[in-house]
Order: C-alpha cells, then structure tokens, then sequence
C-alpha cells in the first residue's frame, strides 16, 4: 500500500504519516524504484495513533505504548497500564493548574468589575 493510500484509508495526510514514520510510530519497505510501501496493517495502527494523540499523548509516549499493544496480555498489561497511569497524573495536574488559573481570573475579572470607573 503505497502512502496516498493509507492516507486515503485513515483520513490522515501524507505529511503526518511522514512524521509518523519518522518518529518511528509507523514502518514502511522501500520498492526497487524508492516508494514507501506500508502492510494493510498499518490502517490500523494509524487509527490507534491517532485515537492516542486525540487523548492527549505525545508521540514518545505513544511510541512507548504501540509495542504493548502488540504483546501478550500478561506482557502489555504492567507496562501498559503504568504509561497510561502517569499519563492520567500528567492530565489530572494539567486540569488542576487550569482551574486554578481559570479561578484567578474569574475572581480578577469579578474585582474589576466591582470597582467604579474613573471619570
């Protein structure tokens, strides 16, 4: 499967299967002629790479977590479940510094417009 067909096939364009190659999230074999040919399982790992960057990983974290989705169930579950675990903490002190921020502002915003203006 040549790129503009798995582009076709994920919704997701050239330019980021590009990125995901070379960030090493996908694999490809080169033709005699230079063309990137993908396996039809790709289709697949695409959709997932792109299910985990629309959760918020990164593409070092994600790459960390593909090989687990290959391997066996006892072999994923440790290591699987302590990336997403720390990427549950990442995101959990993510969203206290924004409430935390957004508090400031609401209570800054309702202080301003508490106070008489100048004439």
């Amino acid at each position: 499967m040549r790129i503009g067909e798995l582009a076709e096939a994920t919704g997701v364009s050239t330019r980021s299967l590009r990125y995901y190659e070379e960030q090493g999230l996908i694999r490809s074999e080169r033709t005699p002629g230079g063309w990137r040919d993908f396996e039809s399982s790709m289709v697949e790992r695409v959709v997932m790479i792109q299910h985990l960057f629309a959760a918020g990983l990164s593409s070092t974290t994600i790459n960390e977590l593909l090989p687990c989705l290959e391997a066996s169930p006892e072999e994923r579950n440790g290591v699987m479940e302590q990336l997403l675990a720390q990427e549950v903490e990442r995101l959990e002190t993510k969203r206290r510094e924004l409430d935390r921020e957004l508090e400031t502002l609401q209570a800054l915003r309702h202080e301003t417009a508490l106070e008489p203006k100048p004439t």
